[in-house]
């Protein structure tokens, strides 16, 4: 790799440092091609990715930026799983690490703050962004609806006290 296409990965990283709502970085040694390649679908699929780099590169990108603090976890054969959404890249992470004994989380970075291993798995049990929108829009339709109810039940009482009058008068 020349000093061009190095100082391209260092501004790649870089960009995805400052966009990325978290990233985890984990020790892949002794996974497949066919582990990674599962690895690497999944994150797709979540919206996010995964990156292998030479530390080295990562440690200058990181340089100025809020995450930092992952400066010290890279060492060895390490891999980077991020995405946009703060839980979707650590809840991959997690979710492949049970799976494969060889998929070491180290640690990561939401944002400003560094995460360790339990912070990884707590980041990873929260809720996604879809799933916070969902249960907010839920909050929101509900009086909406209990609303709707409320006007529209005083008429169907008057309507079936009126049905029943008129069935004793008939009567």
């Amino acid at each position: 790799m020349d000093r061009a296409q190095k100082e391209k990965v260092v501004e790649e990283l870089g960009q995805i440092f400052e966009s990325s709502g978290v990233v985890v970085v984990a020790h892949y040694v002794g996974l497949t091609v066919a582990e990674m390649q599962d690895l690497r679908a999944r994150a797709r699929e979540a919206g996010g990715s995964v990156r292998v780099a030479k530390n080295r590169l990562a440690k200058i990108a990181l340089d100025g930026k809020p995450c930092a603090s992952i400066a010290d976890l890279l060492t060895g054969m390490t891999v980077l799983t991020y995405s946009e959404d703060p839980v979707a890249a650590a809840k991959v992470a997690e979710d492949f690490a049970k799976e494969n004994s060889k998929f070491e989380i180290l640690g990561g970075a939401m944002g400003e703050n560094a995460l360790d291993r339990a912070g990884v798995t707590a980041v990873s049990k929260m809720p996604s962004r879809e799933e916070l929108i969902a249960s907010i829009v839920g909050c929101i339709g509900a009086p909406a609806s209990n609303i709707a109810g409320a006007i529209g039940a005083p008429a169907s009482n008057i309507a079936s006290i009126l049905s029943t009058i008129e069935d004793k008068a008939a009567a």
